[in-house]
């Protein structure tokens, strides 16, 4: 009875975290949205610099929805694995949500002064620590849970490669922003994109079935 109790308490948590994790995200995306407008009333040249000026927000808008929709996911796969629910656990994966919340205000630095070298830091820095908070919760929850079956240890990995490849991109950024440019620093970004492909061919969503 009171294993039955523990579980079920256990599933409770989870489901509450979950909830909260998945209104912060809900709330982040939808700041992240705020800045990207145009003033009503211009004239036709007045609109189309307008209409300029705010591409850079839309880019920036475009890689955090990216980024947090990353975030997201991956959440979903450890919370499925081995959810968060107690002491360290669940106190990595609070500070996280805090950080996944924080994104909006760099997302904002990031589209108005992505010529400043602090700027850029200052998000990538974020996303770097976000990812880092994310592994802790991934790792911290596994080592307190038990034996794990061979689905969830390729599952693991997979996530683990994922959050570590993110968080070195971006923290490379910033020595990059201050030594050489920040276009070189946002360019580096980029890097994601063939790393995402590699990672998704070495990790496809099963693993691959056991020879011999």
């Amino acid at each position: 009875m009171d294993d039955t109790l523990a579980g079920s308490g256990a599933e409770k948590n989870a489901e509450r975290l979950t909830a909260l994790s998945d209104g912060i995200f809900a709330i982040a995306m939808t700041l992240l949205v705020l800045d990207v407008r145009i003033p009503p009333g211009l004239s036709t040249d007045g609109f189309r610099e307008a209409f300029i000026d705010v591409l850079p927000d839309l880019g920036a808008y475009a890689l955090s929805f990216w980024i947090l929709a990353g975030f997201w996911r991956d959440h979903r796969r450890i919370v499925r694995m081995v959810p968060p629910v107690e002491k360290l656990p669940l106190r990595f994966a609070l500070v996280w949500l805090g950080a996944i919340a924080l994104i909006p205000f760099p997302t904002s630095l990031l589209s108005e002064y992505a010529d400043q070298p602090l700027a850029v830091s200052v998000y990538a820095g974020t996303v770097c620590v976000t990812n880092l908070l994310e592994l802790a919760v991934l790792r911290t929850s596994l080592r307190g849970s038990g034996p794990h079956g061979r689905t969830t240890q390729y599952t693991a990995r997979s996530v683990s490669a994922d959050l570590v490849c993110t968080a070195a991109v971006f923290a490379v950024s910033v020595p990059l922003a201050y030594g050489f440019s920040t276009p070189v620093a946002l360019w580096s970004w980029l890097v994601l994109a063939p790393a995402k492909i590699v990672l998704n061919r070495r990790y496809p969503d099963t693993p691959p079935p056991v020879t011999g």
